[in-house]
């Protein structure tokens, strides 16, 4: 019988050195700091498992922190009270771990500026006591080959902090998170493991990167208005790019001003479950549009990962059974209330949770679609109509006994039925994200009217491309606003975190 050789037992902890806690009165030399941490800790675990790959068997575990931002206030800020975000709620200590300061360079400056000039208090730089995951370390697009973790002796777990899901959560979002006492209190709605989990599976879903993300999200659950969203996002590469700098399809294909073509990246082998395309604007201020197919589900996974990146706001356009007698195919629907069947959100937000409108989104719609059809006032009516929008999770309702469902459709005054809008929403809110959905009547199920062969692909080629140019429209209204406008108070909560 072979003789099994066993490892030598670990006997110690490598870190890098102890960083030495420091505090600063610049919200940009905070965020420097925090970046050369993070660098720091990331380039020695991806240095460590090199080592270990080449050959290196020390009987050692390697470890890492993620960064701290920390703040104390020991009194109640005079704060303007227009603002959603950055003051502390009472006197305290708050921190929160950080990741990518790469990526959320602008965002982490913005707020704790913000926070800075509300509270008058310096931010303290430091190291967490939350160890980074050694799948967390590697750069963005790295490829690790296998024979490299087969070169190791020992499970990876034995040598180095993996994610640990237990701790990955979101009970702050949620408005569920209970401090121990004598912890800090949250600063951010995101942990730093919260977030490297979602910047992994977005790049996963949508196959481009996360820093190609805009702060302006267009939601679809149809393949045709990401046809007309690429034809009208080359023609502005073409074309001098009308203030777009670029455009970026999955595989991080990206097309400069000037081009009629992608010069970097490569296509994927298969397209991922929710590509997502992007017309980049300085600053992130652009467009990104996101197939997310059908259903609650798709609706939930992606806006759960793209929460973290901490959007100016997001539209639905899609799609939608029209309710009512009255309507006719290819009229708009602006959602002014939900319906929640989804049921995909029950566990994090209580169906008995209101989802309000946001008036600066709704006002956004309403001005794009009259800009775009040339209508106005009452002559909007025609072709648009404000009301409760369902969503429910069985896209074959229609086949059940339809008694129940068509009382409830009916006794909450809704006016359209689709499958995405209320979970969108319902996660823009949850998440603090400003929403709106915009959907247009595809057909109308209760009164047998369904679009014939002929009759689809015509509807489909002239209402998707008006319906595009109005949610684009929309969105650079809403992008003309300063942020801390568009912000609602609305989607705060008694006890918040500074960070929006």
């Amino acid at each position: 019988m072979e003789k099994r050789i066993y490892p030598e037992p670990i006997e110690s902890v490598a870190s890098p050195e102890p960083f030495a806690r420091q505090s600063f009165t610049d919200a940009a030399e905070a965020v420097a700091m925090l970046r050369v941490l993070y660098e720091r800790n990331t380039a020695f675990l991806r240095d460590s498992f090199k080592k270990l790959a080449e050959g290196d068997h020390s009987p050692q575990r390697f470890r890492a922190f993620y960064p701290e931002v920390s703040m104390t206030t020991s009194s109640f800020a005079q704060i303007d009270s227009r603002l959603a975000y950055g003051h502390m709620p009472s006197p305290g200590h708050y921190s929160t771990t950080v990741t990518r300061p790469d990526l959320f360079e602008s965002y982490l400056t913005d707020q704790l500026r913000v926070i800075m000039r509300n509270h008058g208090v310096p931010v303290t730089i430091s190291e967490s006591e939350t160890p980074i995951p050694v799948h967390f370390a590697f750069l963005e697009g790295t490829h690790v080959d296998a024979s490299s973790a087969d070169r190791i002796q020992r499970p990876l777990r034995d040598i180095f902090d993996v994610p640990d899901l237990n701790a990955t959560d979101d009970h702050i979002a949620n408005g569920t998170f209970e401090p121990i006492p004598g912890e800090p209190l949250p600063l951010a709605p995101f942990t730093a493991q919260r977030i490297d989990y979602s910047l992994h599976r977005l790049s996963h879903y949508t196959a481009t990167s996360p820093q190609h993300f805009q702060n302006f999200v267009l939601f679809t659950n149809y393949q045709f208005y990401i046809d007309e969203f690429c034809v009208h996002a080359r023609n502005l590469m073409a074309n001098g790019g009308g203030g777009y700098t670029a455009f970026i399809e999955p595989g991080n294909l990206v097309t400069h001003v000037g081009e009629t073509a992608p010069q970097d990246g490569a296509s994927p082998l298969r397209m991922p479950q929710m590509p997502a395309y992007h017309l980049v604007k300085p600053g992130h201020s652009g467009i990104t549009m996101v197939n997310i197919g059908v259903g609650p589900s798709n609706a939930k996974t992606i806006t759960d990962h793209i929460a973290v990146l901490r959007p100016h706001a997001w539209l639905m356009l899609g799609h939608c059974a029209g309710l009512r007698n009255t309507q006719a195919l290819g009229d708009y629907v602006l959602a002014h209330a939900y319906v929640r069947e989804d049921h995909v959100l029950d566990d994090d937000l209580p169906v008995w949770v209101p989802v309000p409108p946001l008036a600066e989104v709704q006002v956004a719609l309403e001005q794009a679609v009259a800009e775009v059809t040339g209508l106005s006032g009452y002559d909007l009516k025609r072709i648009m109509r404000t009301g409760t929008v369902a969503t429910i999770d069985n896209r074959n309702w229609e086949l059940r006994e339809q008694r129940g469902p068509v009382q409830r459709l009916s006794q909450s005054r809704a006016i359209a039925l689709d499958m995405e809008s209320a979970t969108i929403a319902a996660n823009g809110f949850r998440f603090r994200v400003p929403y709106g959905t915009l959907l247009c009547v595809s057909d109308k199920p209760l009164h047998g009217e369904l679009k014939l062969p002929g009759m689809a692909t015509e509807f489909y080629k002239r209402q998707v491309a008006q319906h595009l140019t109005i949610g684009i429209r929309a969105v650079e209204k809403l992008a003309e606003m300063p942020p801390e406008r568009l912000h609602s108070r609305k989607l705060r909560s008694f006890s918040e975190t500074a960070f929006q």
